[in-house]
C-alpha cells in the first residue's frame, strides 16, 4: 500500500504527532531495530525554534483520568543546533529505514518550526528549504504550553496573515498544524488553506491544568512548573474525531487527524471523518512499537 501526500509517496498512513517519538533517543535504545521496523511512514520532528529553549520547569507530567497533561514547554537546541547535530542523524536513520529489503523506502523528515512572528517564521523556513534531508515543514501555531503561536494560530485572519507572509520562503510542501483552543477550528483551516497551506494537521493538546494534591495547603497551587499544559490521550478522542470532521468538510487540502489514537478502529475513524493521513502521540509513550501495529492493522481493515 502507498499513499499520497502533498507529494510525498509514504508506505501507509500512519505517522507521528510533533514531540511524541524521539527517533534520536529509540535509535540508541532499539539499534538497528528501529532501522528495519521504523513505525511511521513519515517522521515529525520536535518543534525547533530560533534560539534553544530550555523548557518548563519541572514537574512537567501529570497523569489525568484517560489522558496524560504535559508542559515540557518545547526544549530544543535551536535552528542551528537541530541541523548540526540532530538533522544528520535524523537523515541516516530514516534514510535506509521502513521494513524488509524488499520494501525499504527513505521515510520523508518533517520538520516542525515555531516563531513568534511572521519574521521568525521566515527564517525558520528559508533554513529548512535550504536542507534537501527534509522534505517538508510542519508549522505550530497551537502549542498551549507556550505563549509564542497560540494567538496566531487562535484567530483566523492573523494565522492566513502569517502564512501568507512566510508561504514563499519554501518549495517544500507546508503543513499547518491547528490549535484546538479556538472558538472555530474550521475557519482557521479555510483561513490556513486561502493562505497557501498544503496541508493542515490537527488535534494538538488541550489546554489543561492540575493542582498540586496538598489537601492541606490554601490556595492550592497548580503542579505542573508551567502552571497550566496540555491534556493528549484517550480523553480528547471525542474532541478530535468533531474538529477533524469539522475541517475536512471545510477544505481541500489533506488533512492529518490526530487524539488519542491507540489502535487501528481509531485511525479508521479519523479517515472515516476525512482525515487523509493519522498521527499516533500518546500511546507511542505506553508502546514506542504502537504506530507499526495500527498500520498493519489498518491496512488489514482496508483489505478486508
Amino acid at each position: 500500500m502507498s499513499i499520497e501526500f502533498c507529494g510525498l509517496e509514504l508506505a501507509h498512513r500512519v505517522i507521528n504527532g510533533s514531540g511524541t517519538f524521539d527517533a534520536i533517543a529509540a535509535r540508541r535504545v532499539f539499534d538497528e531495530g528501529l532501522r528495519t521496523g521504523f513505525p511511521f511512514a513519515a517522521y515529525v520532528s520536535k518543534t525547533i525554534t530560533l534560539e534553544p529553549r530550555a523548557g518548563n520547569p519541572p514537574p512537567r507530567l501529570w497523569e489525568a483520568p484517560g489522558g496524560l497533561i504535559n508542559s515540557i514547554g518545547l526544549p530544543n537546541k535551536g535552528l542551528d543546533g537541530y541541523l548540526r547535530d540532530d538533522l544528520p542523524q535524523l537523515a541516516d536513520l530514516l534514510g535506509d529505514a521502513g521494513g524488509e529489503a524488499a520494501d525499504r523506502r527513505a521515510v520523508p523528515l518533517i520538520t516542525n518550526v515555531m516563531g513568534a512572528d511572521s519574521e521568525e517564521i521566515s527564517r525558520l523556513l528559508e533554513a529548512c528549504q535550504e536542507r534537501g534531508e527534509i522534505a517538508a515543514v510542519e508549522l505550530n501555531v497551537s502549542c498551549p504550553n507556550v505563549k509564542t503561536g497560540l494567538d496566531i494560530g487562535a484567530d483566523p485572519r492573523q494565522l492566513e496573515d502569517v502564512v501568507r507572509a512566510v508561504r514563499g520562503r519554501t518549495q517544500k510542501p507546508l503543513v499547518v498544524k491547528l490549535t484546538p483552543n479556538t472558538a472555530d477550528v474550521a475557519a482557521c483551516a479555510q483561513a490556513a488553506e486561502e493562505a497557501g497551506a498544503d496541508a493542515v494537521s490537527l488535534i494538538n493538546t488541550l489546554r489543561a491544568t492540575a493542582l498540586a494534591p496538598q489537601a492541606t495547603v490554601r490556595p492550592r497551587r497548580p503542579w505542573l512548573g508551567g502552571g497550566t499544559g496540555g491534556l493528549s490521550g484517550p480523553a480528547i478522542r471525542v474532541v478530535a474525531l468533531a474538529q477533524v470532521e469539522a475541517v475536512a468538510a471545510r477544505v481541500t487540502i489533506p488533512v492529518v487527524g490526530m487524539g488519542g489514537v491507540q489502535c487501528a478502529r481509531h485511525a479508521r475513524d479519523l479517515l472515516d471523518v476525512g482525515a487523509t493521513l493519522v498521527a499516533v502521540g500518546t500511546e507511542s509513550f505506553r508502546d514506542p512499537a504502537s504506530a507499526g501495529r495500527i498500520a498493519r492493522e489498518l491496512q488489514s481493515l482496508e483489505e478486508g
